[in-house]
């Protein structure tokens, strides 16, 4: 049993465990020389003082092998699978830093918010940490890691909490819910993605459900659909613009915002498209679950920011561009793109790569493309699928150079120009280089 009087709480915020108390959460063996923690990190460049090292195997070289530089840099702990000076052993490291996020999470009284899906995560994460003034991890630190050192920094009086779990191999889910143990699950929404692990749609369904082990789940319409097709019940209260348990009412899609209503009070996001407003009608939905003030959380909402490359606006010279090229699959780029037009006026999409598809990447790269034909538009593909996308209707380039040119061709002052690929692309350095 973990004893909460082994954690000392200081005026600002800094949250101390002892060396004996980390053995006892991880069931590890403390060898002698260690000091109390305030931090934690699994990279020994991010580790400073006060820090817990947590030793965990990489794609290249394992963390075991950077032990002693960490303790060089002022780690007051190494959590190892080896013994050593100021270390606490265990058999696996990965699972030892499981256990540890979950007695770290024990100690938080509050309400647990966690946020999965196949698109749109970080979005709704953000909009429920910031309509309910939860705190939040930055960006999408999603895998357990960072979780772990979140609940470690979170401070005992905060009034609830809101994380994101990110899953891309069989069995993460399990593991993240394990650590995260969330009073309230949102699942977003249900697309292929990470094909290369969980092979088709199917496994994707089944490793995402594992969110809806929460006490209490909300689950976007479109999720809704998706599990029955597979035959699953769907006992979960909904969230969504239409026939949903909790229903957004009247939405705007505006070139620079979105607007609906809830419950008859007016909701506004600083952000265009689908995604942010769904986001916002998930906090407004988890607001009235967990009984907060839906008026306040709605003020808030008005204010939102999101992270960069989530339907990010910028007008360089004259031409509006709007970045979501933060990440994408096919149900994210459908959104983007029936989005783009609805918009007024000349507009241009520029679609790159969609990765992690596995051997369903070119059938649905082409349905991509069918989508964006049938909504009328010819967009700029770039990629290895580009030429066989474009050959449905727009044209095609080798590179993000290419594209560039093609664009400074034809674009002018006043159109609006989209962009949508995975990360891994690189998409948003044509905004780096459009007046290089």
């Amino acid at each position: 049993m973990l004893r909460s009087g082994e954690v000392v709480v200081h005026l600002a915020h800094v949250r101390e465990v002892t060396p004996e108390w980390v053995a006892e959460a991880t069931g590890g063996r403390l060898h002698p020389g260690g000091g109390p923690v305030r931090d934690l990190h699994w990279h020994s460049g991010q580790v400073g003082e006060g820090f817990l090292f947590v030793a965990l195997p990489g794609s290249r070289a394992h963390g075991r092998e950077f032990a002693g530089e960490a303790l060089a840099k002022g780690a007051s702990l190494v959590l190892s699978d080896r013994p050593g000076r100021a270390t606490v052993e265990v058999e696996d490291p990965y699972k030892a830093l499981i256990r540890l996020g979950r007695a770290l999470r024990d100690l938080f009284p509050g309400p647990v918010v966690a946020v999965g899906g196949s698109s749109g995560k970080t979005t709704a994460k953000e909009a429920l940490a910031q309509g309910l003034g939860f705190p939040a991890p930055e960006g999408n630190q999603n895998t357990a890691p960072p979780l772990a050192r979140f609940f470690l920094k979170l401070p005992q009086e905060a009034p609830g909490a809101v994380v994101e779990l990110g899953v891309d191999r069989v069995g993460e889910m399990a593991e993240l819910m394990e650590l995260a143990r969330p009073d309230l699950a949102v699942l977003t929404a249900l697309g292929e993605e990470h094909l290369l692990a969980f092979g088709d749609l199917k496994g994707v369904v089944e490793e995402e459900m594992g969110l809806l082990k929460a006490p209490m789940a909300l689950v976007s319409q479109q999720a809704k659909e998706v599990l029955l097709a597979f035959g699953h019940r769907v006992d979960w209260p909904t969230y969504g613009f239409g026939q949903a348990t909790f229903r957004g009412e009247g939405l705007e899609l505006l070139p620079q915002e979105s607007r609906f209503r809830y419950r008859g009070l007016p909701v506004r996001v600083p952000y265009p498209g689908l995604g942010p407003a769904l986001g916002a009608l998930a906090a407004m939905a988890a607001a009235e679950v967990l009984g907060w003030d839906l008026l306040e959380v709605a003020e808030r909402l008005a204010h939102l920011r999101l992270p960069p490359g989530r339907m990010e606006r910028r007008e360089i010279g004259g031409v509006v561009f709007l970045n979501d090229a933060y990440n994408a699959n096919p149900l994210s780029v459908k959104a983007g793109l029936a989005w783009l037009a609805a918009q007024p006026g000349r507009k241009w999409a520029v679609l790159g790569e969609m990765r992690e598809l596995a051997e369903k990447a070119l059938e649905l790269h082409l349905e991509v493309a069918e989508e964006a034909a049938r909504l009328g538009l010819t967009p700029l593909y770039l990629g290895p699928f580009a030429k066989a996308q474009a050959a449905l209707g727009g044209e095609a380039v080798e590179d993000l150079e290419a594209a560039l040119a093609w664009l400074k061709a034809r674009v002018r002052p006043g159109d609006l120009v989209y962009l949508k690929a995975s990360r891994a692309v690189g998409l948003e350095r044509i905004l780096e280089l459009w007046d290089a």
